[in-house]
């Protein structure tokens, strides 16, 4: 059974063009997304030609500079625009949230002439980025990686694996954290790697319980040579942008939750007005009520958080501590909410024939990715009382 459309949500935007822009999103969703999502999901298929169609219409670029090629949004109307293309289909969503995630470093700590460079093609020239922090050994302990990236000249020669890349093998261009000093992450450094340079290559996708349809892969670094002008900021600030990354693709991750959660709920609402047991629609009945009530509440709840830690980081505040909140929050919710729609649904819920059951198996990635939500605790509590003592 084809996905509903999802029910329009009640938005406060700043202005009357980022109007016009969720207007165009929805359409996008509606007309290109949305019809094809459970069949190309079910086929593993990554819709790439959609994400040229959202770079030639600016979508890939929203939160940068436009002197760049991006589109000067605040961070408050980009995840919101990326809540309604999840909602259309987790796959694209989390994409455009990655891709996002890896324009982050070069757009805020690179020389004016790197950005001159680089930005435009990346921001709206089609191409397509991956974000390579995570290890085979070093997932939430991030510091600890393993990549060298050995200086060699006037170039660096990278070399070692990373893992549970989104877009890898696919990419056009890789941010990459290598060692290039001493243990911790004083010792990492941050490079901008071409999707095709010698000596890269990835292995076979990783076989998911969900996102069948965004390749998740580790990339092989066999000798990778990269000029100096590729390395982004200093020698050994790589971990300080890969965190200042992570804190604003938190809020990403936290959109396309609530995003997720909205498809959900909608597609329980509308089965329980159609279904009809005991001679009436199963929407009568209070303990159904009551359940969709509460998801309902849980979203508006998500998103109002979200949200509030985009103004914060549009006003220029810190925001990291919301950021984790939200992030924890919202990909909870998610989980909840689509067990909760796989319930309403009851043995529907359980087939394929209905997006509720490829809901729920999607939410529970959310979980997980750019920090599990057992970091994102221990993030707040170490705003809350300090740091643990060792």
């Amino acid at each position: 059974m084809p996905d509903r459309a999802p029910q329009t949500v009640d938005r406060r935007l700043p202005t009357e063009e980022a109007g016009d822009l969720l207007a165009l999103v929805r359409e996008i969703a509606e007309r290109e997304i949305a019809p094809r999502a459970a069949e190309e999901e079910h086929a593993g298929h990554f819709p790439r030609e959609l994400f040229s169609l959202l770079s030639a219409s600016g979508l890939l670029g929203l939160p940068y500079d436009s002197e760049y090629g991006g589109g000067d949004q605040p961070y408050a109307v980009y995840l919101q625009v990326l809540e309604e293309l999840a909602a259309a289909r987790l796959t694209v969503g989390l994409g455009v949230s990655v891709h996002t995630l890896s324009c982050h470093a070069l757009a805020g700590f690179g020389t004016k002439e790197q950005r001159a460079a680089h930005l435009p093609a990346m921001l709206g020239g089609g191409l397509l980025g991956a974000y390579c922090l995570s290890e085979p050994a070093s997932g939430s302990d991030a510091a600890s990686l393993r990549t060298k990236a050995v200086r060699d000249g006037d170039a660096w020669v990278l070399t070692g694996t990373k893992a549970w890349i989104t877009h890898g093998g696919i990419a056009d261009f890789c941010t990459v954290m290598a060692r290039t000093g001493g243990e911790g992450p004083k010792g990492i450094t941050a490079f901008l790697v071409p999707g095709d340079a010698e000596g890269l290559s990835a292995a076979a996708p990783e076989r998911k319980m969900g996102m069948k349809g965004s390749p998740t892969a580790q990339l092989h670094f066999d000798g990778v040579r990269i000029p100096d002008a590729r390395r982004i900021g200093e020698e050994g600030q790589g971990f300080a942008i890969a965190l200042s990354a992570l804190d604003s693709g938190r809020l990403g991750i936290a959109a396309c939750a609530v995003g997720l959660a909205q498809a959900a709920l909608d597609e329980a609402v509308a089965y329980a007005r159609e279904r009809r047991q005991f001679g009436r629609p199963i929407a009568d009945f209070q303990g159904l009520r009551f359940l969709l009530a509460d998801m309902a509440t849980r979203i508006e709840a998500g998103r109002a958080l979200y949200l509030e830690a985009a103004r914060l980081r549009d006003e220029g505040r810190p925001f990291g501590r919301q950021a984790a909140m939200a992030k924890l929050f919202c990909t909870d919710a998610a989980m909840g909410i689509s067990t909760d729609a796989v319930q309403v649904l009851g043995g529907y819920g359980y087939t394929a024939d209905f997006p509720v059951e490829r809901y729920m198996r999607e939410a529970k990635m959310l979980q997980i990715v750019e920090g599990t939500n057992q970091i994102q605790r221990m993030v707040i509590a170490r705003h809350l009382v300090g740091p643990e003592s060792r």
